[in-house]
């Protein structure tokens, strides 16, 4: 090496320290950047995927409506692939939120097929379902795949899933801010993990971009006259905000005591869905609509462009709790969607807030309070919504996430700062352990 090169070379090495002394978290950029474009374009695609099977599935339904008497039949089948194949993996989205807390073997890359077939099968046979619970647990595995070929260490594993949930959820709902900070607040209530808000932002909006990529296009909603700021529509915000917390606490108090008792008496777990899929079918036909089955999509709608129907909200919580709690497969999150906007629709009836508002405030708010994540569902609510609604977005989903106190639909959820001071031996329990 002549004595040219190697001026060179320490020149190099020179300018090199110098820059990393300098920007100490460019090599952090460098790596997340490179992991988050990887697992947001296998997720962004895989979410593209599901939303187009969710859709075709869910005409097909429709367009055959005898396919629903097959529900209870399909119901056992999914127990009964479940039971002998995905015992490992049946907590679900509570499996994720306990890796992020506690990494310890990989998620199984099965969690991706199997609740993929249990929720496209619930859809088609007509259970009451969302689709961000398939969503978040196809994102989980398939970036959990990547952390021992990456050599990951328990911290950046931690950081991996948080991304993976975020692009899961962004993508599938078109919302890359509220998936990225929803993946941030999720897993512990009332903290938020930094460490991992680059890598979650850059998963959602990459993940995103790639389901748009496939064309696959997202539902947004219009709110048509906001009210200006003043005392009493702020008063009215406040006392709706807390009628959607109490409505949150009630779902997550239910949904988890139906599916106590449906452990508790039927022993044989595939029985589970075939009961609960008997009671939804049997309803389904006797009521003689499905417009409380699957996502619920057009009623949503509606409830943004006219009056619905005053008890819409407690049939959907009714067929919704039937469905997952006896083991059918997939989200609560679309069907809190429909819950949330009939229930601010049927609120305009009593509170003079404009109809569409109040739908729109009750769409993310009872989401908030059920999750405990307000400050995602606000920027939901933005995104969804436009920004000219936000600080009423705000005061509903704040008040909903105090009313709905220490529950949620994800019983694994860990309270890192109690929602009170009354409350502050409930600090860094799961809400499993407060029941």
């Amino acid at each position: 090496m002549t004595k040219h090169q190697r001026t060179v070379i320490a020149k190099i090495q020179f300018h090199s320290r110098f820059f990393f002394r300098k920007f100490p978290s460019f090599p952090y950029i460098i790596k997340w950047l490179f992991i988050a474009l990887m697992i947001g374009s296998l997720i962004g695609s895989a979410s593209a995927a599901f939303l187009q099977s969710l859709e075709w599935v869910t005409h097909f339904r429709e367009s055959h409506i005898w396919l629903i008497a097959f529900l209870p039949i399909a119901g056992f089948l999914i127990g009964t692939l479940y039971h002998y194949l995905g015992k490992d993996i049946e907590s679900g989205n509570n499996l994720l939120i306990d890796t992020i807390d506690s990494p310890t073997k990989v998620i199984p890359f099965k969690m991706a097929p199997l609740v993929y077939l249990g929720t496209i099968t619930t859809h088609l046979f007509g259970g009451s379902a969302g689709r961000e619970g398939t969503a978040l647990q196809m994102a989980g595995a398939i970036a959990d795949q990547f952390s021992k070929p990456l050599k990951l260490n328990q911290e950046d594993r931690k950081v991996l899933i948080i991304a993976a949930i975020a692009a899961g959820f962004g993508s599938v709902f078109g919302t890359p801010l509220a998936g990225a900070v929803f993946a941030l607040e999720v897993f512990m209530i009332g903290k938020i993990r930094y460490q991992a808000i680059f890598p979650a932002f850059i998963a959602s909006i990459i993940a995103d971009w790639i389901t748009n990529v496939w064309q696959v296009k997202h539902i947004h909603y219009a709110i048509n006259f906001v009210p200006t700021l003043e005392p009493l529509p702020i008063l009215y915000s406040i006392v709706s905000g807390a009628v959607f917390g109490i409505c949150a606490a009630s779902f997550s108090k239910a949904i988890h005591w139906a599916g106590s008792q449906f452990k508790t008496k039927i022993k044989y777990p595939p029985f589970r869905p075939f009961i609960g899929g008997s009671i939804v079918a049997i309803a389904v036909f006797a009521i003689g609509t499905t417009k409380y089955i699957g996502l619920g999509i057009p009623t949503i709608i509606d409830s943004f462009k006219t009056q619905v129907e005053l008890y819409d909200f407690l049939l959907k919580i009714c067929f919704t709790i039937l469905t997952l709690s006896s083991g059918f497969k997939g989200g609560e999150v679309t069907p809190l969607f429909f819950i949330g906007a009939t229930l601010g629709n049927a609120l305009s009836l009593f509170i003079p807030l404009p109809f569409d508002l109040l739908t729109g405030m009750g769409f993310v708010a009872v989401f908030a309070g059920a999750t405990n994540t307000p400050i995602a569902c606000l920027f939901m609510g933005i995104e969804l919504f436009g920004v000219d609604c936000g600080v009423y977005i705000a005061i509903a989903c704040i008040v909903s996430y105090l009313f709905s106190g220490h529950t949620s639909i994800y019983n694994r959820q860990k309270i890192g700062e109690a929602k009170s001071t009354r409350y502050k031996t409930h600090q860094d329990k799961t809400i499993s352990e407060i029941k």
